[in-house]
């Protein structure tokens, strides 16, 4: 059985440590830090935790010495680095939330640490565990598409999900949680590309995008500044904060009503009134925030082989969605993860025909994506992978090690560099070599 303390106890972390409770034989929680002492209490409660089995932050339990096999991190972005390192120094193996570090600076730190104390870091790139990526990378690798010639990847960030995360939630500004949305929502994309190019570095970066829609010019005419107390068109806006989270008061919850933890089921008459707290940015007009992250952003790679690859971050769009299609030199996918389908195309040179295609559907191959959690059946496959890594076995094909998580956060950085000063970036991944640790 492997020991896990979990250190940041948000939603992500007590997802992946959720897998404890349906294999209890194989991962156990054996603590918890965090500075939230309500947040200390749920976990103790949920794993029955000894008030010992409790602690106020990762460096205090750093100081405790190796108390159990691994760590559980689920800190927000910031305190990605700044948590793991002294853990890594404990003893510790990480199953570190994603993104791993704000800056090829920090990530420098963290793979030295990581090398230096001969630690396992696995990163919560959850999409490679879902079925639909899972069964596309297995087709690459069996070499069905031939040649990998170019990739194009999209991820639409839902109306709800935009504005509930990105823009009255806690990654709305980059100087406030660390990280850009184009790092907190599609760093999972990011890395997608790098898998699916099986090691091939990435060269060259280029990337354009920003804040134009969600903005004080773009406000409905007559709007107020709080949905519930001063806008006489709330009861036709797209974006009130009555129609997203008190008619769908289960929406986003997690982030939503976080301020309300302290009391047990509180009634719709108690989060309509958190709602009209004007220090709660819930409570706020989306287009009269003090967001700063982008609202769309649109990014092309070109690696060291020559494939060409994009993807397109959208947000406020109706449906939440992501899309891929690989174009190789004998074949191509096309589909969509939100319902778990592709379609696999090859030329065809039969006498009236131009090219044949399979749908695979995976809806109906048995083990469904919904029986393993979110992200199209990946969190928890990810929490089993991660027990299984640290078992001893083999390292899975979708396994995530921080080593093999790199490049796509490279693209990340240099995305956002690109975009902010309006040039190509050229990527040098050597500094993650063993040669720079020296």
């Amino acid at each position: 059985m492997i020991t896990a303390i979990i250190v940041g106890a948000g939603h992500r972390a007590l997802i992946y440590a959720s897998y404890a409770k349906l294999h209890p034989d194989k991962l156990k929680i054996t603590g918890v830090a965090d500075p939230n002492k309500l947040r200390r209490e749920i976990v103790a409660k949920e794993y029955g935790l000894t008030p010992e089995q409790c602690f106020n932050s990762a460096e205090e339990l750093a100081e405790q010495g190796k108390i159990a096999d691994a760590i559980i991190n689920g800190t927000m972005d910031r305190q990605h680095v700044s948590t793991t390192l002294p853990l890594l120094k404990a003893g510790y193996d990480v199953l570190l939330e994603k993104p791993f570090a704000l800056n090829e600076e920090d990530a420098r730190k963290l793979y030295a640490a990581a090398r230096k104390y001969n630690r396992k870091v696995m990163i919560c790139h959850v999409l490679r565990y879902a079925p639909f990526y899972y069964e596309i990378k297995k087709r690459i690798v069996e070499g069905e598409l031939g040649r990998i010639i170019n990739i194009q990847t999209a991820e639409h960030v839902s109306y709800h999900h935009v504005a509930s995360c990105f823009i009255r939630g806690k990654w709305h500004r980059k100087d406030v949680c660390g990280s850009s949305a184009l790092m907190a929502k599609c760093c999972h994309d990011l890395d997608l590309l790098t898998w699916f190019m099986s090691g091939v570095k990435p060269a060259k970066i280029v990337s354009f995008g920003g804040l134009h829609y969600f903005c004080r010019k773009n406000a409905p005419e007559n709007s107020g500044e709080y949905c519930l107390l001063d806008c006489p068109i709330e009861k036709e806006c797209l974006y009130s904060t009555r129609k997203h989270h008190l008619d769908h008061p289960d929406r986003w919850s997690f982030y939503v009503w976080a301020g309300l933890e302290h009391i047990d089921n509180p009634t719709l008459a108690q989060k309509e009134e958190f709602l009209k707290n004007k220090d709660n940015p819930y409570s706020r007009c989306v287009w009269k925030l003090d967001n700063n992250v982008v609202d769309r952003q649109s990014v092309m790679v070109e690696f060291a082989d020559g494939v060409t690859a994009t993807h397109n971050m959208v947000c406020g769009t109706s449906r939440p969605m992501r899309k891929i299609h690989i174009i190789g030199s004998l074949g191509e996918i096309h589909g969509i993860m939100d319902d778990s389908k592709f379609t696999v195309r090859h030329i065809d040179l039969r006498p009236g025909h131009e090219y044949s295609e399979t749908e695979i559907d995976l809806n109906i191959q048995g083990d469904t994506a919904g029986a393993f959690g979110g992200h199209g059946g990946g969190d928890l496959r990810l929490a089993e992978d991660f027990v299984s890594l640290l078992e001893g076995n083999h390292p899975s094909l979708s396994c995530t090690t921080l080593e093999d998580s790199i490049n796509g956060h490279l693209i990340g950085f240099s995305a956002d560099k690109s975009m902010e000063e309006n040039r190509i970036v050229e990527l040098d991944s050597s500094q993650f070599s063993n040669a720079a640790l020296s």
